[in-house]
C-alpha cells in the first residue's frame, strides 16, 4: 500500500488543464522560439506536468519532437552546456530517420560543441557564459600548449585525454582565413540548427528540462546559458520546470559581486523573468483538494492505480475540483456508485480524508510530497503493527490524529505521549479535560448566542495552555475522541522517534529525585531522607533507571555520574548491594579507572557480597590491558609486583 513518489500519469492533482495550456501554446506559436515556465515548491507536481506535456506529443502529427533533459542527472558530466547542447543534438539523431545531408548537418553541430569538451579538456579556455563558445584563437594557443605537454615525458598530465582532445581539435580547426569572429559563430550555430530542423522535417521541437531546482548553483547558470544559445532559434521550444526561488537563490550565487545600489533579489528575480517568456504557476492544494488528494492516493493505493473503477473515480474527482470554492466533497454516494463492492475495502479511507484535509492542507501548505510523505509513515506504521501481530488493535483514523500533533505539534504529542506510557490503562487523562472543555464549549454555544463567562474548572487547570492555544484545539476537534483510548499500542509503532517506554514505569516524582541522584557527592546526600521515605519496590526501580542511565555513559575512566546515587539507594536498602556489586562487575577492565578500588566500606556490608568484592579487586589486580588499574588493585590487597 505504499505510495509511489515518484511523477504519474494519472492526474490526482486535476494539473491535466494546465499541461493542455501549455500544449495548446505551442501549437499557436508553432515555428516561433518560446521559451516556459512550470513553475512551484519542490514537490507540488511540476516533473508530473511534463509528463502529461509528453504524452501529448507521443506519435504526434504536427511536426514536433519532444525531448526530455534532466539537468540533475547530468550533473558532474563534464559541463552542463556541453551535456544539453549534446543531449539535444543527439536526441534529434536518435529519434528521426535522418538523410545522409542531415547526418553531415549533426556532425557539423557536434564539432562545434567539442570546442567546449577541448576547453574543459584544455584547463585554460575561458567559456564565457555570454557566448557559451571559445574564440578559435584561443583554441589554437590551447592546442599548442597541449602538444608541448605531451612531448614532455617530465609531465604530469593525463596524456590519453590531451591527445584525444587534440584529435578533436583537428576536425575543428580551419584556415586562419575562415576563422569567423564570435557572433558570427554563435549566428552560424543557430543558422545550421534551424536548417537541420527543416531538412528532418521538424516543425517544432520541444525540450523539457526538469529538476533544474534540485542542481547546485553552477549547473543551473549553465544550463540557462546553454538555453540562451537555442532561445532565439527558431522551431524550438523549452519548458523550464523549477521552483523559481532555487532558480533565483542560483542566479544570486553567480553574481555574488553586484553593486550595492542593486538588489540582487530582483537582479535575480528579472534574470529568470527574461529567460522565461510565459510561466505557468502550480497552485498548492486547498483544504477541499487535499482531502480529495487524500482519498484518492489511498483508494489507489489499496486497488492499483490501473484499476479500471479507480480511473473513473479519479475522473469523477476531478469535477469535484473543477470548483473547490464550493465546498463540496468526494461524496460517499460517488464512491459506492463507482467501485460497487469494491468501496468496503476503503471505509476507513474516506473517514480519514474527512478527518485530516484540513489539518493536512494546512500543515504541508497544500504541497503534494509532503502530504504523500505523511500518508506513507501512516500505512507503513499500520503495516509495522500487522507484521508484529497487534495490528488489530490499531484504527487508521485515531493513528492519523495523532500523527498529525507529532509531525504539526510535537511538543503537544510528547506531553501526551509521556503521560499515557506511565498510565497502567495508556489513556491521557488531559486529553480528557481538554475534550471535555471542547464540548462544554460546544453545547453553551447551541444554547445561546450571549456571551458567558468562562469559568476555570479543576480539570481546565491542568491544561491551561492547551485551551488558550488555536491550533491545539482545532486538533482536538477532529474525530474522533482520544479521551478513553489506550494509547500505548500507538506510541510503540512511533518509537522510531522516540522510545517513549524507555523509564515509562517511573513516576514523576522519581523521575525527579533520579536527575538528582546523578549529581555529585554533596548532593546526593541531600537527598538522603528523600530516598529513606520510598517504598522498597521504589527504591528498587529507581536503582535500575540509574544504574541504566550510568551504564550509557559509556566512561569509566573517571567516575561516572550516578554511583553516588547507587551507593545511597544500597545503603538504604541492603538487598540492593547484591545489585551494586552485579554492576561493578560488569565494568569494562579495559578502561576503568582506579576509582572503583575503594570507598565501599560503609555501602557493602553484607559478608557474601564483601567477599565477592574482594574477588573483583583481586581480578582487577591481575588484568594485563589497564596498568593504572592493575597497580592500584595490587596496593589494594598487597600482592608483591613482578619484577620487584
Amino acid at each position: 500500500m505504499i505510495i509511489p513518489d515518484n511523477e504519474t500519469a494519472v492526474d490526482l492533482l486535476n494539473n491535466q488543464p494546465i499541461a493542455n495550456n501549455i500544449v495548446d501554446l505551442l501549437k499557436d506559436h508553432m515555428g516561433e522560439p518560446i521559451t516556459i515556465g512550470v513553475h512551484g515548491d519542490w514537490g507540488a507536481g511540476k516533473s508530473s506536468v511534463l509528463e502529461m506535456i509528453e504524452a501529448s506529443f507521443i506519435n504526434n502529427k504536427d511536426g514536433i519532437l519532444c525531448l526530455r533533459f534532466d539537468g540533475w542527472r547530468f550533473q558532474g558530466f563534464e559541463d552542463a552546456k556541453i551535456a544539453l547542447i549534446e543531449g539535444i543534438v543527439t536526441g534529434l539523431l536518435n529519434e528521426r530517420s535522418l538523410s545522409a545531408k542531415s547526418v553531415e548537418k549533426i556532425k557539423n553541430l557536434l564539432k562545434r560543441v567539442d570546442w567546449l569538451k577541448l576547453a574543459k579538456h584544455g584547463g585554460g579556455l575561458a567559456v564565457t557564459a555570454f557566448t557559451g563558445l571559445p574564440n578559435p584563437d584561443h583554441i589554437r594557443l590551447a592546442v599548442t600548449a597541449l602538444k608541448t605537454l605531451v612531448n614532455d615525458p617530465g609531465a604530469a598530465v593525463d596524456k590519453e585525454k590531451i591527445t584525444a582532445a587534440l584529435e578533436s581539435a583537428d576536425g575543428i580547426l580551419r584556415p586562419a582565413e575562415e576563422v569567423k569572429r564570435i557572433p558570427e559563430e554563435i549566428q552560424a550555430f543557430r543558422k545550421e540548427f534551424d536548417d537541420l530542423l527543416e531538412e528532418s522535417g521538424i516543425n517544432q521541437l520541444v525540450v523539457l528540462i526538469d529538476d533544474l531546482d534540485r542542481c547546485l548553483p553552477k549547473t543551473v547558470i549553465e544550463t540557462l546559458e546553454a538555453i540562451r544559445l537555442f532561445v532565439f532559434t527558431s522551431r524550438t521550444a523549452f519548458i523550464v520546470a523549477a521552483d523559481e526561488g532555487m532558480i533565483e537563490y542560483s542566479v544570486r550565487e553567480h553574481f555574488p559581486d553586484l553593486p550595492e545600489s542593486t538588489n540582487s533579489r530582483d537582479y535575480a528575480r528579472n534574470y529568470l523573468e527574461k529567460l522565461v517568456q510565459v510561466p505557468f504557476r502550480l497552485p498548492s492544494l486547498g483544504e477541499l483538494e487535499t482531502k480529495v488528494y487524500v482519498s484518492l492516493l489511498l483508494i489507489g493505493s489499496e486497488l492499483g492505480e490501473d484499476d479500471s473503477d479507480f480511473l473513473k473515480l479519479a475522473a469523477a474527482a476531478k469535477e469535484v475540483m473543477r470548483k473547490p470554492w464550493e465546498e463540496s466533497s468526494l461524496e460517499i454516494k460517488t464512491i459506492n456508485e463507482t467501485l460497487g463492492e469494491k468501496a468496503k475495502q476503503v471505509t476507513d479511507i474516506i473517514l480519514i480524508s474527512e478527518q485530516i484535509g484540513h489539518s493536512l492542507a494546512g500543515g504541508t501548505n497544500g504541497n503534494p510530497r509532503q502530504i504523500k510523505r505523511f500518508l506513507n509513515t501512516l500505512l507503513l506504521r499500520k503495516e509495522a503493527a500487522e507484521a508484529r501481530g497487534f495490528g488489530d488493535e490499531i484504527a487508521l483514523p485515531i493513528l492519523a490524529k495523532l500523527m498529525l500533533a507529532e509531525r504539526f505539534i510535537p511538543g503537544l504529542f510528547d506531553r501526551i505521549a509521556q503521560t499515557a506510557a506511565i498510565d497502567p490503562t495508556g489513556v491521557c487523562p488531559e486529553i480528557a479535560s481538554l475534550e471535555t472543555s471542547i464540548k462544554n464549549d460546544s453545547e453553551s454555544e447551541q444554547e445561546t448566542s450571549t456571551p458567558q463567562v468562562k469559568t476555570s474548572t479543576e480539570d481546565e487547570k491542568s491544561t491551561p495552555e492547551w485551551l488558550d492555544n488555536p491550533e491545539i484545539l482545532a486538533w482536538a476537534r477532529i474525530e474522533p475522541p482520544l479521551a478513553k483510548v489506550d494509547l500505548r499500542p500507538y506510541l510503540f509503532i512511533a518509537k522510531e522517534r522516540k522510545d517513549y517506554f524507555a523509564g515509562a514505569a517511573i513516576s514523576p516524582k522519581l523521575s525527579l529525585l533520579a536527575e538528582k541522584l546523578m549529581g555529585g557527592e554533596l548532593g546526593v546526600q541531600g537527598q538522603s531522607s528523600q530516598v529513606s521515605s520510598l517504598a522498597p519496590e521504589e527504591q528498587v526501580t529507581l536503582f535500575d533507571l540509574i544504574r541504566g542511565r550510568t551504564m550509557r555513559s559509556g566512561n569509566f575512566a573517571k567516575k561516572p555520574d550516578g554511583i553516588e546515587g547507587l551507593k545511597l539507594l544500597s545503603k538504604n536498602n541492603t538487598a540492593l548491594e547484591t545489585k551494586l556489586v552485579d554492576f561493578l562487575d560488569t565494568l569494562p577492565t579495559s578502561t576503568l579507572g582506579p576509582w572503583c578500588i575503594g570507598g565501599w566500606d560503609t555501602t557493602i556490608k553484607e559478608t557474601g557480597n564483601k567477599a565477592r568484592l574482594a574477588t573483583l579487586v583481586q581480578g582487577w589486580a591481575e588484568v594485563n590491558d589497564n596498568r593504572v588499574l592493575s597497580s592500584v588493585a595490587k596496593q589494594a590487597v598487597n600482592l608483591p609486583k613482578k619484577g620487584k
